[in-house]
């Protein structure tokens, strides 16, 4: 049998059926109207076909005029896209439009700050920059101890100005590096080195913020404080300038410095247990010499008399001395993080004006016992303090910038 065959059967049916249509909405009164039909799903059928309709009483099949721009179906019409189905037909798939495909793009930064901020944004989504961080802190560590309270007090220094935006790092003969508090503050090689780290496995991701809040934060375990986990995200500022520096003075009653903590919105209790960080740390007699010698303008009377002859040793009167002190007495810890700070100071062994007139102050004694007795609940309230102070002012999002090089702006 030919292949044509099929075709050719198929047609004459067709038509067959059209004229059997015109014969019944002749004789029944019914006409037809011309539509578009559609023959399977395997082409299209461009021909003309008639559908019934309701009409006159005396309706006839109506001729209408083929559309300009058809071909009026005839048997003999060639299909042009249609291939009538047999059983010998290969089946098709529908094919359906390709989505292009996109590049990969930048991960989104995180809204906030949050722990493990910087899972997957850095190239290799194998790299954890923080655990790398903080192997390079426990490297330094191992090699120089008084990081940690070099650290402490970096942290508190910046997020005390402009919030924790690193602006303490920042080079220039006006800038807060330069302010007369700031002068004494050491720790910016460690975080420079730090920095060198981050941006060789994640460039262009890691903040100079968070690389100080890592830092204090693994410095404060590795001195045998409490552990936590530091939240992440902030982003570095662009303003640094000495004039803005103000901080509050070891020279100040505790009642000012209760303003001035007040004033970043912390309370008293809060800033008793940040106080807590002199349990390590040294200070320069110029802070505390005058508490030590009869005469001087701030001479403390009360202060533990052994003391007084130890650090009048170390600080003579009338002379000019960059010598340095432990802030806790206690020399058996006075390199680690714990809260024997608060006993020395209810022994009358404080050094810093500031840090004695807390254990004496009822508005702040009730904390200083209560650290003192309870080592747990200081490490607890301490933790709690120092996530808030971290979280001081910070800038966000689109906020600041990421520094390629932590001592300038980009």
């Amino acid at each position: 049998m030919s292949c044509q065959t099929p075709v050719i059967l198929l047609k004459a049916t067709i038509w067959v059926i059209l004229i059997l249509m015109s014969i019944v909405g002749e004789s029944h009164g019914y006409r037809l109207h011309k539509t578009r039909s559609r023959l399977g799903h395997r082409g299209k059928f461009n021909g003309d076909v008639y559908a019934l309709e309701g009409g006159h009483k005396r309706s006839r099949v109506l001729y209408v005029s083929p559309e300009s721009d058809r071909t009026p179906f005839t048997p003999f019409t060639p299909f042009t896209s249609f291939t009538p189905f047999t059983p010998f037909s290969p089946m098709r798939s529908p094919s359906f439009p390709k989505t292009p495909s996109t590049p990969p793009t930048k991960p989104t930064r995180p809204p906030g700050l949050q722990v493990g901020f910087y899972k997957g944004q850095c190239p290799s989504t194998n790299v954890d920059v923080e655990a790398t961080i903080t192997a390079k802190v426990q490297e330094h560590f191992r090699k120089d101890a008084t990081l940690l309270p070099a650290l402490l007090r970096m942290q508190f220094h910046d997020c005390f100005v402009h919030g924790c935006d690193a602006s303490i790092l920042i080079d220039g003969p006006s800038s807060e590096k330069a302010a007369g508090p700031n002068l004494s503050v050491r720790g910016y090689e460690l975080i420079d080195a730090l920095k060198g780290v981050a941006e060789a496995e994640c460039p262009g991701v890691v903040s100079c913020a968070d690389i100080i809040a890592i830092a204090t934060k693994q410095l404060i375990k590795l001195g045998g404080g409490p552990e936590y986990s530091v939240q992440l995200g902030r982003r570095d500022g662009l303003i640094s300038k000495a004039q803005d520096v103000s901080l509050p003075s070891p020279f100040a009653s505790v009642t000012q410095s209760i303003v001035a903590f007040g004033a970043k919105k912390f309370t008293p209790e809060e800033m008793v247990v940040l106080f807590g960080g002199h349990t390590v740390g040294k200070s320069h007699c110029t802070f505390f010499q005058d508490r030590l010698h009869v005469g001087a303008s701030l001479f403390d009377p009360n202060m533990d008399p052994s003391l007084r002859r130890q650090l009048s040793l170390t600080c003579p009167k009338d002379t000019t001395t960059n010598n340095l002190a432990f802030l806790d007495q206690n020399l058996q810890s006075s390199n680690r993080f714990d809260n024997s700070f608060f006993d020395q100071i209810l022994k009358g062994r404080g050094v810093l004006p500031i840090d004695q007139a807390l254990a004496r102050d009822p508005q702040t004694s009730g904390f200083v016992l209560q650290f003192a007795q309870n080592p747990a609940l200081f490490n607890a309230k301490f933790v709690s303090a120092m996530v808030k102070m971290q979280a001081l002012d910070v800038l966000l999002g689109n906020q600041g910038q990421i520094r390629k090089v932590c001592s300038k702006v980009n």
